[in-house]
């Protein structure tokens, strides 16, 4: 397992953290706890000293299964990342969160504490507050409760960079991986500011999971998997501290393990042909569409810039697979009535209409 500097906070991450967000589960609907904490305990054993977890995942059943792990003699080997829900005015609120979280995990101390999915407008408005969620953080701190202040983000980029510059957080986490890259100058803005950077989503949510011939080939040579190509692109950027996968077996712990233990993710040659190949994808995708949005609202509700992005899924990475699955949640393409109002207001001059109908086609 290859470690990296989390930001300032003195500790040497490894390049792989594991998610605890998709544990396997049963027929019932619960966590499977003996899969789930084999699967934990294999990627502590393979050299992963970083757990992340969050209040509502699995509805808390992520932090009990933690907690087992810990008591199986582990305690003093890895750091738990765990985050609170609650970005409102109250103080005591936030804090009845963290007594909770304690003690589903079996601990007095939480190694790094995140504001979870906290945007700027939440952080000037809620938690800010007198007696609100940040007063209590730093008690807890001088407490011994939490260790580090974090957050986790999906605003803006310069949303991102306004929480970074208030000094308040050691780590971000944030979404990075080969279908987005948006947030690559916040990930440069927190190295300056010495934040660590702590990547969740490097599979794309999933998304980079199936097999894709398109993107193994982005690597000279091929690689074993779709997930392998996405983690070594991520952990390419030198500004990223460790990647979060969430893992739901012990197979998918050795895979990914074994890729964040090569020393150089991506040779320079590898790098510079793996963005090449994102280049020529982009193009490709914004001859389909840029994703302007300016075709919207639509009347009938379908969303047509998601719609045209799961076929770039298709079409531009082969990814078949995910974007058939993300099709299916909404099918919103099959809504079109026909009505033509979209297409004049596309600067492309696409032909909204029959494009959609491709993609109830294709996808559907």
């Amino acid at each position: 397992m290859q470690y990296r500097r989390l930001g300032n906070t003195g500790f040497e991450v490894s390049a792989l953290g594991f998610g605890a967000m998709r544990l396997p589960v049963a027929e019932d609907k619960k966590v499977d706890r003996p899969k789930a904490v084999r699967a934990i305990q294999r990627a502590l054993e393979l050299g992963v000293n970083y757990v992340d977890s969050a209040f509502g995942y699995h509805e808390g059943e992520s932090e009990e299964v933690i907690g087992e792990v810990l008591k199986g003699g582990w305690r003093g080997e890895v750091r738990i990342a765990t985050k609170n829900p609650y970005k409102g005015p109250s103080g005591e609120e936030w804090n009845g969160n963290l007594d909770t979280q304690l003690r589903r995990l079996g601990v007095d101390h939480i190694h790094y504490y995140l504001m979870h999915g906290l945007a700027w407008q939440e952080y000037s408005e809620g938690v800010t507050a007198p007696g609100g969620p940040l007063e209590m953080a730093h008690r807890a701190r001088e407490q011994g409760k939490i260790g580090r202040l974090c957050l986790s983000c999906h605003d803006t980029p310069e949303n991102m960079i306004r929480l970074i510059d208030t000094g308040e957080f050691a780590t971000i986490t944030l979404q990075y991986n080969l279908l987005d890259r948006t947030n690559e100058p916040v990930i440069e803005h927190a190295v300056r500011k010495g934040v660590g950077v702590v990547v969740m989503g490097p599979v794309g949510g999933g998304r980079l999971v199936p097999p894709s011939e398109r993107v193994r080939a982005m690597i000279p040579g091929g690689a074993r998997s779709t997930p392998e190509v996405a983690l070594r692109f991520v952990l390419s950027n030198p500004g990223v501290s460790a990647a979060i996968s969430g893992m739901g077996s012990v197979e998918q712990v050795e895979e990914n393990a074994a890729t964040c233990s090569r020393e150089e993710p991506l040779s320079a040659e590898e790098k510079a042909h793996v963005l090449h190949a994102l280049e020529e994808t982009r193009k490709l995708a914004d001859l389909y569409c840029t994703g302007c949005n300016y075709c919207m609202p639509c009347p009938n509700e379908v969303n047509i810039p998601r719609a045209f992005s799961l076929m770039n899924l298709h079409r531009v990475y082969g990814l078949t697979e995910s974007a058939r699955r993300g099709y299916a949640w909404k099918r919103t393409a099959e809504k079109c009535v026909e009505c033509g109002e979209c297409e004049p207001k596309c600067p492309q001059k696409i032909p909204i209409v029959e494009r959609l109908k491709e993609v109830a086609e294709t996808l559907g």
